[in-house]
């Protein structure tokens, strides 16, 4: 047996404790315990052990008994022929009742066979009158040698006197084997001849022998067999064993595991085959593992960068994988979601809503779901779809895959669109209406109709028309600068472009009695931009604050550096006019503003101020416009990279600002890229 196995017989004969068991049925887990311990071939081994111990018992079981068997025979026969042989020899002497030569035959023939150790002669009533040694010798009177003694013996004797009685008993000196032979003469019937015979020595030496050399040879086959056990657990056993652990290692996903044992033959060739085996495993695992991260790292990085939220969820509805997307829609940033159950981490009305779709693809009823909802504070527009994963054969349920995408800027655009066209419609309807209203009356009540009426009537006409083409050229500037046309941008100066915005302005300006400021230096640095959009955002802004300007009040138009770029750290760049500076950030910018001291915007509307359509004319109760001039302003300074922004006060005055990019900041700036390239080439160069 293998030395496992040795150990397992030493913790089954005695526990750790030192003491035997006293419970059985704890005997008996320890029995089961060290039987599980060895290896089928050893269980098979043992088996086939008891089994040829128990045949070879059993056939030296019979071969004893037949021995045996055929000593008693042969002493049996031997008894009956000595019986035979001397009842022939005294039956005679019986019958004509000579005792004394009866004795002296008797004794003689006692003293010269050691096998017989008495003999006696009993009267046909079985009364014994004779027995040698009891009786005394021939020499003394035929008194002295009858006796008085009564042997009981078989009626069915006298009837059988060619077949004696034989058996045997024990007495304290050995077996004795007793022979009863019917004295019979002519017919008559005389009486019993007994004798008691030894055991046959030789026969008994012979049956010994024989039973001692059966147990020699069981006891042979046993250590035989013992021999073939130690040599299966030496050479068989353990690496049998060592292997099934090495299998065991594997299959458990330890391809790490390798038997190494100094075993020859066909078994060694299997030792060598596994560990060959173990080792190709090892390598395709590896292989195999890196494929299977590199697989997982794609798909986590398609699932962390997708725009829209995903979720996996398993069979039971829990959480096992959320992009980033998913958290930020659910604001589940930085808390741990595996194993978590969806509806418990929604917001509460959401999980009612969700509660039955979910229900539906846990239970099979449905294999995809779709609802939208609203959630969070802002509220967002969400659609959530669902779709059941099941396995190859469709029947079971592997997990669900929850897509989420937000709708809000599709639903906003959608409703702003609509606005739009609301407000388009109803823009357009009131000057249209205005228009009609006074042509029909003009068309129908011409002749009733003054002069001064007439002129009247056509002024208002005309002024609606204007209205609707300043409505008509907004809407159409709008939609241009949402084409997404390329733009072309060239150095220009905003001085000549706020000089003639002005001039246009003046008259009107004069009329409302405001004064027209130009805060301006001489020399203005250029800025890259766009001729026409600028001026139109100067128009639109000087056009608005002239609009909400007090009589009397100025309205300021200023530009400048900003920052200067003097103020600002910077490093110098020796051009051919001498060293300058380049500021590194930030860059420099002019910044223009508007300022005028009308009533002021509140702050509710400041935060609208820049939607389309939407008009602070409507609280004040001022001139009407399209409400679009400020949505226009916006997005043609989006298109130069620039941000409009404002102040304002209610009755004091609102300022517009936006800072544009100076034309020699952006020359300066490809100058210091076109500078640092060269130093890092020429860095490389001194390197190599």
């Amino acid at each position: 047996m293998s030395s496992g196995s040795g150990a397992a017989i030493a913790d089954w004969a005695l526990p750790p404790n030192g003491k035997p068991p006293g419970d059985d049925q704890n005997l008996w887990d320890r029995i089961t315990a060290w039987w599980a311990e060895f290896t089928l071939q050893t269980k098979l081994l043992a088996i086939a052990t008891l089994v040829v111990s128990l045949m070879m018992t059993g056939i030296t079981f019979f071969a004893l008994n037949g021995i045996q068997r055929d000593a008693v025979m042969n002493d049996t026969r031997y008894a009956r022929d000595l019986g035979l042989l001397l009842a022939g020899n005294v039956t005679e002497l019986v019958a004509q009742g000579q005792d004394r030569e009866l004795a002296n035959v008797a004794e003689k023939f006692w003293r010269s066979s050691r096998s017989v150790r008495y003999i006696f002669f009993a009267d046909p009533e079985g009364v014994v009158y004779l027995g040698i040694p009891i009786s005394g010798t021939p020499s003394s009177g035929d008194g002295e040698l009858r006796l008085n003694r009564r042997l009981e013996l078989p009626e069915e004797l006298r009837r059988r006197p060619q077949n004696p009685l034989v058996r045997q008993h024990l007495t304290p000196q050995g077996a004795v084997t007793d022979v009863f032979v019917p004295l019979i003469r002519g017919g008559q019937y005389y009486g019993v001849l007994g004798l008691g015979v030894n055991p046959n020595e030789t026969a008994l030496a012979s049956a010994a022998l024989t039973r001692e050399v059966t147990v020699a040879v069981f006891i042979s086959i046993w250590v035989l067999v013992i021999l073939g056990a130690v040599f299966n657990a030496l050479t068989i056993t353990r690496p049998v064993k060592e292997l099934l652990r090495g299998v065991r290692s594997v299959a458990s996903g330890n391809f790490g595991a390798r038997v190494d044992l100094p075993v020859g033959g066909e078994l060694g060739e299997l030792l060598t085959g596994f560990n060959a085996m173990a080792s190709q495993l090892e390598a395709y695992d590896e292989a195999n593992i890196e494929e299977l991260t590199a697989a997982q790292v794609k798909q986590q990085s398609l699932i962390a960068t997708m725009a829209d939220g995903a979720m996996l969820l398993d069979a039971d509805g829990r959480i096992v994988l959320a992009n980033p997307t998913a958290r930020r829609l659910f604001r589940w940033e930085g808390r741990s979601l595996e194993g978590q159950e969806l509806v418990g981490e929604l917001p509460e009305l959401l999980a009612i809503e969700l509660h039955s779709p979910l229900d539906a693809l846990l239970g099979g009823a449905a294999d995809s779901e779709d609802l939208r909802c609203s959630v969070g504070e802002p509220a967002r527009t969400l659609r959530i779809v669902l779709q059941a994963v099941r396995d190859a054969s469709g029947e079971t349920l592997k997990g669900i895959a929850v897509t989420i995408q937000d709708l809000t800027r599709e639903v906003e655009l959608n409703a702003a669109q609509s606005r739009f066209i609301s407000n388009v419609s109803h823009e357009l309807r009131t000057p249209l209406f205005n228009i009609k209203s006074y042509v029909e009356t003009l068309h129908d009540l011409g002749d009733q109709l003054s002069p001064d009426e007439q002129k009247e009537f056509l002024g208002v006409a005309n002024d609606e028309t204007d209205r609707l083409t300043r409505l008509v050229n907004d809407v159409l500037d709008l939609s241009r600068l949402e084409s997404g046309r390329t733009l072309q941008f060239e150095p220009i100066s905003m001085r000549p472009a706020m000089e003639q915005t002005l001039r246009t302005y003046r008259l009107n300006a004069e009329d409302r009695q405001v004064e027209l400021v130009l805060d301006v230096p001489e020399e203005l640095p250029e800025v890259l931009g766009n001729w026409d959009l600028l001026l139109q955002v100067l128009d639109n802004l000087v056009g608005n604050a002239l609009k909400f300007s007090r009589p009397g009040g100025p309205l300021a138009l200023r530009a400048y550096p900003w920052p200067d770029a003097c103020s600002v750290e910077g490093t110098a760049i020796t051009t051919s006019d001498g060293p300058t500076c380049a500021l590194t950030s930030p860059l420099p910018k002019l910044r223009v503003e508007i300022a005028d001291t009308g009533c002021g915007i509140s702050s509710a509307d400041q935060e609208r101020i820049f939607d389309r359509f939407f008009r602070v004319e409507n609280a004040v109760h001022t001139e009407v416009g399209t409400g679009l001039g400020l949505s226009i302003v916006r997005g043609i300074l989006e298109k130069h990279d620039a941000q409009v922004q404002m102040a304002s006060e209610p009755e004091v005055g609102t300022t517009f600002w936006f800072d544009l990019p100076l034309a020699e900041a952006d020359k300066d700036e490809l100058q210091l890229q076109a500078e640092r390239r060269s130093r890092s080439a020429i860095a490389e160069a001194l390197e190599l």
